[in-house]
């Protein structure tokens, strides 16, 4: 049995955990960052950019706990794995993106409608300036991790980090409309920011229930199989090739048309053979079910 103090090593060996803490710290700090100074100075933009901050703290948590979930082995009852609970944090942090756009949404559009007029200030823009390069640096080192490991929860949290940057974008166009002298400048960047957090969620959560409905792997996978096919001097065609993703691992299943004269021998190692390619050269945990079937010439590549 582990200890405590070996899981926590094996933790913060993990990329997915390291990067994930790391942004669970930059998300703390801007957000007390963003809604001191957004209070202090009455903006409304900035303190709701600031709850979209510690909002991703809520994201941050779901993402360990589907990442970890994830990992666990197969067993009777999930024979293909654990996989579907990062899909599950994914789809949990595109709804609480959507959530928060419309809650922010609805605060702006309130206060547009009271006609209020809020002061500007030179801190917003500096905490503002703050909160769009560390989350724009956290949304590079969090995709890149996601690349890596092919983790759709990592992604769709690294996601949450660039909406945050632009909301904060934002905030920057509406002080410096408020400057120029539109009164309304804040409100309205309000209003973008929600918007954008919609945007950036509904994109995220379509993507989850396509994983979830079984919808198709992308072509580079179909294409990577193919070209390997096509170099084995055994294959004489192949058809019905399918494929979907489980979490961040991939399965692919395709008949494979061979000499009807090949002995079991041969067409096992044959299926050895293209396994052991198309796990070295992806960048996902892959696995691979081929079927045999003889060649008679009457069938096409697909």
């Amino acid at each position: 049995m582990n200890s405590p103090n070996r899981t926590v090593r094996r933790a913060l060996n993990d990329p997915t955990f390291r990067v994930t803490l790391w942004g669970a710290v930059v998300n703390i700090a801007l957000s007390v960052l963003k809604v001191g100074i957004g209070l202090l100075v009455h903006s409304i933009s900035l303190v709701a950019d600031g709850l979209h901050s510690l909002s991703d703290l809520v994201t941050d948590a779901a993402v360990l706990i589907g990442v970890r979930a994830a990992e666990r082995p197969a067993d009777p009852g999930h024979p293909y794995g654990h996989g579907r609970f990062e899909t599950l944090a994914a789809a949990f942090v595109s709804l609480v993106l959507i959530a928060v756009g419309f809650g922010i949404v609805l605060k702006a559009a309130q206060a547009l409608y009271a006609d209020a007029k809020n002061p500007y200030s030179v801190y917003v823009l500096l905490a503002a300036g703050v909160s769009i390069c560390s989350k724009e640096w956290m949304y590079r080192a969090t995709r890149r991790v996601a690349m890596q490991s092919g983790s759709s929860a990592v992604l769709a949290n690294a996601w949450h980090h660039r909406s945050d940057a632009l909301s904060s974008v934002a905030v920057v166009i509406g002080v410096l409309f408020g400057l120029a002298g539109f009164d309304h400048g804040d409100q309205v960047a309000g209003i973008i920011v929600g918007a954008m957090v919609i945007v950036s969620g509904g994109k995220i959560l379509a993507a989850s229930i396509m994983e979830l409905s079984e919808a198709s792997i992308e072509g580079k996978f179909y294409d990577q199989l193919h070209e390997i096919l096509e170099k084995e001097e055994d294959v004489r065609s192949w058809h019905a090739c399918k494929g979907r993703r489980v979490g961040r691992e991939v399965y692919l299943d395709c008949h494979v048309l061979v000499d009807p004269a090949m002995t079991v021998r041969e067409s096992h190692g044959l299926t050895e053979r293209v396994e052991n390619q198309l796990k070295s050269t992806l960048q996902v945990p892959v696995n691979l079910l081929i079927h045999i079937e003889p060649f008679h010439g009457e069938r096409p590549r697909g």
